[in-house]
């Protein structure tokens, strides 16, 4: 299809931009108030609630099920051995004994970084670990379906580093639970003329999605009425919160048509396959690494956030939460090899930040998997657990900070940490609404 006959169809379907990333305006109010340290920030809210038993302390099902069996799972993050017995998380959940999936990095992130080992998050409700991280606060006071009352870093960036709509992604997993909410508050001074493009590709880029929106035209309201209300009925239920709030959304009339162009372009390539692809793409979280890749080779945003959650499993599931686990582990590493390999102008000026939303319980609830094994949630002191990691320029190497006896850094921290990175920290926390304890992980260092 050619550009400009698909510019006309998307706009003789205006119903249908509620699937696309959100077009909003950019604009600059305030100048850098300190050098930027990178020019690139990649955020990815790691994986749907992480015990740190499996991830840090590497003890896969030691203590948790019964079985003396130590090892680690995430192999690009961190150095350690995998387990000797036992594996459920390689290619196939249902072979124990499987080899783990090849780790595409050979040095593991932590020893190209910083890893913070010990951290803690206030909250640990998914929704609630998700907003912290965003807000920078953890005064919240807003629920599901309502849009964060605080200034999101989207938000921030945008007002005070100045930075266009087309260079601030946040790439979902999917639209439940508020998710597309994230990308901007109802704070009076910021609100969504300041907020993130939201793309969740597994919807966009989705079966439904494709055979309706890839194909659609401009229809004659009199004898064509009947694909309109198929396409209404497909976007009403399968995006109902991504069309509110939306007044005062724009961006400049080039960002549109680039974003157009690179929503065709990545159809395109679903259709035939030829989509950027983790080696192992066989969940979500890994089909949004693929997709995440995609809109960073083409639009080299200053900001991107990643939501992954398959690792949610756990509820109910801990063989499919070990295999997730390791699978959102794979994922990363793929990403931060595709920036450097194949995106020459992120290469060597991308920071990497990496913590989960919230933690898990130390104790499990009574429901078993297939292999027997105990499922975890998450609503005790376990849970306020998590981890963070920082990789890229000006971050130390294999530098290790906080201990079980010492934690050393909050979910707060992320705002602030993304905003020192992009030279607006001193501008962001003059605002004085962050958390009363948030700080840049580089004032630890």
């Amino acid at each position: 299809m050619k550009r400009r006959d698909f510019i006309k169809q998307v706009a003789g379907a205006t119903a249908a931009t509620v699937a696309m990333p959100y077009l909003l305006p950019s604009g600059r109010l305030f100048a850098q108030t300190n050098g930027r340290l990178a020019n690139h920030v990649i955020l990815v809210l790691f994986a749907g609630g992480i015990r740190h038993q499996e991830a840090i302390d590497q003890l896969y099902l030691a203590g948790s099920q019964n079985e003396d069996i130590p090892g680690n799972v995430l192999l690009n993050m961190f150095p350690g051995e995998v387990p000797a017995d036992k594996i459920v998380f390689g290619l196939d959940a249902n072979r124990p004994g499987e080899k783990p999936i090849t780790p595409v990095l050979s040095q593991p992130l932590s020893q190209q970084g910083t890893l913070f080992a010990e951290m803690r998050t206030s909250l640990v409700a998914h929704y609630a670990g998700l907003n912290i991280a965003l807000q920078g606060t953890d005064q919240l006071n807003q629920g599901l379906r309502e849009r964060p009352h605080f200034p999101t870093v989207f938000e921030y960036l945008r007002r005070h580093a100045g930075l266009p709509a087309s260079k601030v992604w946040f790439i979902g997993q999917g639209i439940n639970n508020s998710v597309p909410l994230l990308n901007a508050s109802t704070h009076p001074d910021y609100g969504s003329a300041y907020g993130a493009n939201f793309f969740a590709p597994t919807i966009t880029f989705g079966g439904e999605a494709h055979e309706f929106l890839s194909r659609s035209r401009v229809y004659h309201p009199e004898f064509e009425l009947s694909p309109v209300h198929q396409m209404k009925f497909f976007l009403d239920n399968s995006f109902p919160h991504a069309a509110d709030h939306v007044s005062g959304l724009g961006n400049t009339e080039e960002e549109k048509q680039e974003i157009r162009q690179f929503i065709q372009d990545t159809m395109d390539k679903t259709r035939t396959h030829t989509q950027v692809k983790p080696p192992v793409s066989d969940n979500t979280d890994l089909e949004v690494v693929g997709y995440a890749c995609e809109v960073l080779k083409t639009f080299k945003p200053n900001l991107t956030v990643l939501n992954f959650n398959e690792a949610d499993t756990c509820h109910g599931n801990f063989t499919d939460y070990l295999r997730n686990l390791h699978r959102a582990d794979h994922g990363l590493g793929f990403l931060w090899d595709y920036i450097q390999r194949e995106i020459p102008e992120m290469a060597g000026d991308t920071m990497l930040l990496v913590a989960p939303e919230c933690g898990r319980n130390l104790q499990p609830n009574p429901i078993l998997d297939v292999n027997n094994w105990y499922g975890y949630d998450h609503n005790d002191e376990n849970a306020h657990r998590i981890f963070g990691m920082m990789v890229g320029p000006n971050v130390p190497q294999g530098l290790t900070i906080g201990s079980p006896q010492n934690p050393v850094g909050h979910a707060m921290d992320l705002v602030p940490t993304v905003a020192e990175i992009l030279g607006v920290k001193n501008a962001v926390r003059t605002q004085g609404l962050l958390g009363s304890g948030a700080r840049s992980w580089f004032d630890y260092l």
